[in-house]
């Protein structure tokens, strides 16, 4: 069974209500059901958490983001999905700094590297600094080598910080707001997304 299977079974016996929010060019719908959750609801609606998906190559649309600034209100848990597309040359650090210009500031715990095609085939863990290699199923986690720590170093001092700052807790309390990257149709990110979903459980 492939690991997109297994992330679907597994996170469809959750019991949270899950709604996601974002651009029809995002697949909002499609992620949802991925996940075990519904598109395109209203904002006000009782929800467990709620995630906003983001396409880099289209930005974030005005109902979207009024949808991130009614949530504001309410404290309710967000995760942020980006997709990465090969197609696409925007990518996901534009992505994110579009997020934190439009919603809030938001932290990267993991970072996207890429082959040498220039596609996405991994990301890094930048708690651990392990590198989480999505072209072998299942995945392999190994140490980073000391050029990634280097590059992605500022990074990293940036969301040790925030987690220091907000607190452990933060993420369930609604005030901390992860962005994390995910391939709309391979597994990178979906093993992360669920282990978000599984804090609230």
């Amino acid at each position: 069974m492939s690991t997109h299977s297994l992330s679907a079974n597994s996170a469809h016996d959750s019991s949270l209500r899950i709604h996601f929010f974002g651009h029809e060019s995002a697949h909002p719908a499609e992620i949802a059901h991925r996940f075990g959750g519904l598109s395109d609801q209203d904002p006000t609606s009782d929800c467990d958490l709620a995630v906003f998906v983001v396409n880099p190559a289209t930005g974030i649309d005005a109902v979207t983001i009024a949808a991130w600034e009614t949530l504001n209100e309410s404290m309710v848990p967000r995760l942020i999905i980006i997709v990465l597309a090969e197609e696409s040359e925007a990518d996901f650090d534009d992505a994110v700094m579009i997020c934190n210009r439009v919603f809030d500031q938001t932290v990267t715990p993991f970072l996207v590297l890429h082959d040498d095609e220039g596609l996405p085939c991994a990301l890094i863990d930048l708690f651990t600094q392990k590198i989480i290699d999505y072209s072998t199923n299942p995945p392999t986690i190994s140490e980073s080598e000391s050029e990634h720590k280097t590059l992605v170093s500022e990074f990293r001092d940036e969301y040790l910080q925030a987690l220091e700052v907000q607190g452990d807790d933060a993420f369930a309390a609604g005030l901390l707001f992860p962005a994390i990257p995910l391939t709309l149709n391979g597994p990178i990110g979906a093993d992360i997304i669920e282990s978000y979903i599984a804090r609230l459980k």
